[in-house]
């Protein structure tokens, strides 16, 4: 809970929520719940990451993050595409999602470091 990347995906999730408030429903079941997994995703394996004993394990979990981070890419893409959300709307998500997968890339190769 005291890392930044952690905070900041939080506050994401937080975000990734209210926007798909907006969606069509029948969308409830669909890319709705698909990009609200794949965002509370993100913070759970960095949470369970950092619980981890050692090094190696906590890198694993940060890649799965980067997957999930990955995948709300896509998902994000896709609701610009199919019209559910405002390209600047969805913007500022992107932005947020760029900077989360920055702190994990850089967590991940101070933990290279760190190994070597």
């Amino acid at each position: 809970k005291e890392l930044d990347v952690w905070k900041q995906s939080m506050s994401f999730v937080e975000g990734i929520y209210a926007l798909t408030r907006c969606f069509p429903d029948e969308e409830k079941f669909g890319l709705s719940s698909q990009l609200r997994r794949a965002s509370v995703s993100i913070p759970s394996n960095i949470s369970e990451g950092a619980a981890r004993q050692g090094k190696k394990e906590f890198e694993h979990f940060l890649y799965i993050a980067l997957g999930s981070a990955a995948e709300v890419e896509t998902q994000l893409e896709l609701v610009c595409r199919l019209g559910f959300a405002s390209e600047s709307i969805v913007s500022i998500e992107q932005e947020n999602l760029r900077r989360i997968r920055q702190m994990l890339l850089g967590m991940i190769r101070h933990l290279k470091r760190a190994d070597t």
